[in-house]
């Protein structure tokens, strides 16, 4: 063996890289994850108010398919759809000034003479009235429940 070579009770382990940080390495992806975390945070706030907006929307349709499933057994049931119809309107305009649109409403072209027989009219009447028609009632007012939009805007003081 020659004396240049060490033995073996010289060599020593390689030394190890430091770990790899998990911090980002320079400002900008920091920057980016503060963005990330500030649209998130918009999108989940702007979520929850629109799911709160709304409350009164799925209060609505439950109540609209209770009385539709009332009418199935009594017709005189149908007596509550436009007490539903107005109160829903009114929610929704609460603290809102209602700015008209061009948009019409789903309802069919004799609905206001059937909400005012259903409201008004004597029960004989109620009763008379087609199924199909009150059928047809109905799903404009689910459609009306699900789709009306109230525009905000500022009124002068």
């Amino acid at each position: 063996m020659s004396a240049d070579l060490p033995g073996l009770d010289q060599l020593r382990e390689l030394p190890l890289p430091p770990p790899v940080s998990y911090w980002p390495q320079t400002w900008g992806w920091v920057a980016v994850a503060v963005v990330i975390l500030a649209l998130t945070g918009y999108a989940l706030l702007t979520a929850m108010r629109r799911h709160k907006r709304n409350l009164y929307r799925r209060q609505a349709l439950v109540e609209l398919a209770r009385i539709r499933a009332a009418v199935a057994d009594q017709a005189l049931a149908a007596r509550q759809l436009p007490d539903l119809l107005k109160r829903t309107a009114l929610v929704a305009r609460q603290g809102l000034e209602n700015r008209r649109s061009g948009v019409t409403l789903p309802f069919p072209g004799d609905s206001a003479r059937l909400l005012a027989t259903l409201a008004y009219a004597p029960d004989a009447a109620v009763r008379d009235l087609d199924p199909a028609t009150l059928e047809q009632l109905f799903d404009a007012s689910r459609r009306w429940i699900e789709d009306h939009r109230i525009e905000r805007h500022h009124v002068a003081a």
